[in-house]
Order: structure tokens, then C-alpha cells, then sequence
């Protein structure tokens, strides 16, 4: 497994500041908060899984150019 690439670590990021955002909203009672932050963590579940796939990809790419190679 490689390294997280760019939109992996943003991905968590957002997750991580969405899950905040709603615990705050809840806490404070701030309807309008809370959903940002259920937005910010979908948003960020869907970059995160976009950035898996594109790291996924490029492996499969050097796995088949080391086939060739050999």
C-alpha cells in the first residue's frame, strides 16, 4: 500500500472537521451547524474514496509496467 495522495488526507481532514461541526451544532443546538458539518463529513468521505481509487490506479499501473519489464 502506498502513501495517502492529496485528496486522501484532505478527505480526512474534512471528515474529521465535519464530525467537529456536528458535535457542535448538537451541543449548541445550531440545526443550521450540524448540517454543515453531516455536509463537510459526506463531502469528505467522498474525496477520501476518490483519492483510494486514483492511488489504486496508479499501483495498478506500476504493477503492470514492472510485468513488463521484467
Amino acid at each position: 500500500m502506498g502513501l495517502p495522495n492529496r485528496d486522501e488526507v484532505e478527505g480526512k481532514w474534512d471528515q474529521v472537521k465535519g464530525r467537529t461541526k456536528e458535535g457542535l451544532g448538537r451541543a449548541l443546538d445550531d440545526e443550521e451547524l450540524e448540517a454543515e458539518g453531516r455536509a463537510d463529513d459526506a463531502g469528505g468521505e467522498v474525496k477520501e474514496g476518490f483519492g483510494k481509487a486514483r492511488r489504486k490506479v496508479g499501483e495498478a499501473i506500476e504493477d503492470v509496467g514492472d510485468a513488463i519489464s521484467r
